[in-house]
C-alpha cells in the first residue's frame, strides 16, 4: 500500500508542477513532443520507482515508418510499459471519459490522442476514421484491440476496428503483448505490487494490397500473433 501511495503522490505533484508549463510551451510552439514525452518518461519513472521492472524483446522488429502497434490490455498500469518501449512518438485511442481529467486531458488532447465513445458505435467509427486520417498522415498509434481490460487476464475477442484501421492507412501492425502486469495491478486493484512484466514484440502484419473484407482474416492474425507471445515460456 504504501508503494500505491508513493506513486499517486508523486505522479499528482509531478502533473500539478510540470503539466501546466508543458501545456503551454505546447500550445505555443505547436508540437506535441514535450507534453508526450514529458508524460511517458515522468509516469514510466514513478512505476520503476515502485519497484516494476520492465523488460522488452523484439524492438528490433519494429519497421520503420508509420505503424499500428496493437498490445493486449490486462491493467491500467499497461500503457507506460508499452508507450515507454515504442522508440517513437505515438498517438493513442482513449476512452472518452478520461479526457475530462483536469490537466490530463489536455496533455491528451495536446499529444493528439483520439477520445472514443465505446457506447456510442457512430462516435466509436468516426474515432476510428480520424485515426486512419491521422496514419495517413504520418501518426503511428497504439490501440487495444480487445476495446477494453481483460477482467481475467486472458485474451478476449479482438474488435475489427484495429485492422480496419490499417488497412484505409496502408500501414502494419505491430502485435505486443504484455506479460505479468496483471499480477502488479489487477483490474480493480490500487495496490501496485513490484516485480518483473515482460513486453514482447512480434514480426509486422503487414495490411498492403488488403481490403476491408479482409479485416476477419487479419484480425485473426493479430490475434493469433499475441495469443502465440503470450504462451511463449
Amino acid at each position: 500500500m504504501l508503494r500505491t501511495l508513493f506513486v499517486a503522490f508523486f505522479l499528482s505533484l509531478y502533473i500539478l508542477l510540470v503539466g501546466p508549463p508543458l501545456l503551454i510551451y505546447t500550445a505555443i510552439t505547436k508540437n506535441p513532443n514535450a507534453v508526450y514525452w514529458g508524460g511517458v518518461r515522468g509516469v514510466l519513472f514513478f512505476v520503476r520507482a515502485a519497484g516494476v521492472k520492465i523488460r522488452v524483446r523484439g524492438l528490433e522488429r519494429i519497421p520503420e515508418g508509420v505503424c499500428l502497434f496493437a498490445a493486449n490490455h490486462t491493467s491500467s498500469a499497461d500503457a507506460p510499459a508499452v508507450v515507454g518501449a515504442i522508440p517513437r512518438r505515438v498517438a493513442i485511442l482513449l476512452k472518452e471519459s478520461l479526457f475530462r481529467w483536469p490537466i490530463v486531458g489536455q496533455a491528451f488532447r495536446s499529444a493528439h490522442f483520439i477520445p472514443v465513445d465505446r457506447g456510442a458505435r457512430d462516435s466509436a467509427i468516426a474515432s476510428i476514421e480520424k485515426a486512419a486520417e491521422a496514419m495517413g498522415a504520418g501518426q503511428s498509434f497504439l490501440i487495444y484491440p480487445e476495446g477494453t481490460r481483460s477482467p481475467d487476464g486472458r485474451l478476449q475477442e479482438f474488435k475489427k476496428g484495429a485492422v480496419v484501421m490499417a488497412i484505409r492507412a496502408g500501414v502494419p501492425i505491430v502485435p505486443m503483448a504484455l506479460v505479468g502486469m496483471r499480477e502488479k495491478l489487477p483490474m480493480g486493484s490500487i495496490h501496485l505490487r513490484s516485480g518483473r512484466v515482460l513486453l514482447r514484440i512480434g514480426e509486422p502484419v503487414p495490411t498492403s494490397g488488403m481490403a476491408i473484407g479482409d479485416r476477419v482474416e487479419l484480425t485473426q492474425r493479430l490475434y493469433s500473433a499475441i495469443t502465440g507471445m503470450l504462451k511463449t515460456p
